[in-house]
């Protein structure tokens, strides 16, 4: 016994809306799934940032306390990043987390100017944009030996600093290192200082800011 005309259409009508409801459904979940793109809608460095505030540099200056293997130079301007996995690297679990969060973005949504106002026992200098380009420049062909690369010869990277972002007591903070070798290379991260008997330092790493490091 053959099927009816009425069933075979009857048939094809079932199948085209399990079709159409399987691809709602796939749709729905992809976009369920989608991570915001952070710099579209919440971009970090814009210009136009005033002086970084005081209380940064005693937590920076605490953090570089050890004198380091090489000449210590720092950006001019202020820099940071916050790599997306879920939406952001940075994963709260607590209320003061979450502020150090919140803080953290809202003092890097506008890139700051740094100034010599670190305290360091090996000394420092601080790179203007134009110093920061050539130095770059200079260590990513490795002609510190020329004479425009004079000024960078004993440089082996450059340092791009974030403007902490503090909990409601400012005992802990948010901070971003950037350690270049060049304009495409070097290293980076978010991680957490705290203050220990008045003086700040690099805090032990939790889920807080683990997922909060990169390779150039």
């Amino acid at each position: 016994m053959r099927p009816s005309r009425n069933l075979w259409i009857t048939l094809l009508l079932a199948a085209a809306a399990a079709v159409l409801l399987w691809n709602r459904y796939h749709a729905a979940h992809r976009s369920s799934l989608r991570i915001t793109d952070l710099a579209a809608s919440s971009p970090l460095n814009q210009p136009g940032g005033a002086e970084v505030p005081a209380e940064a540099y005693q937590v920076y200056s605490g953090i570089y306390q050890t004198p380091a293997d090489e000449p210590l130079a720092f950006a001019q301007d202020s820099g940071t990043d916050v790599p997306q996995l879920n939406g952001s690297c940075l994963k709260p679990s607590t209320p003061d987390e979450k502020a150090m969060a919140d803080a953290f973005e809202a003092a890097n949504r506008r890139s700051q100017r740094w100034d010599t106002r670190f305290h360091l026992p090996g000394g420092y200098s601080v790179l203007s944009p134009r110093e920061l380009d050539e130095a770059q420049t200079c260590l990513a062909s490795h002609t510190q030996n020329t004479p425009q690369c004079t000024p960078y010869k004993a440089l082996r990277h450059v340092r791009i600093l974030g403007v902490p972002g503090f909990d409601s007591a400012h005992n802990r903070a948010l901070v971003s290192i950037l350690i270049k070798c060049g304009p495409y290379c070097g290293t980076g991260g978010i991680f957490e200082a705290h203050k220990e008997n008045g003086r700040w330092k690099r805090a032990d790493p939790t889920p807080f800011t683990s997922d909060c490091s990169w390779r150039y």
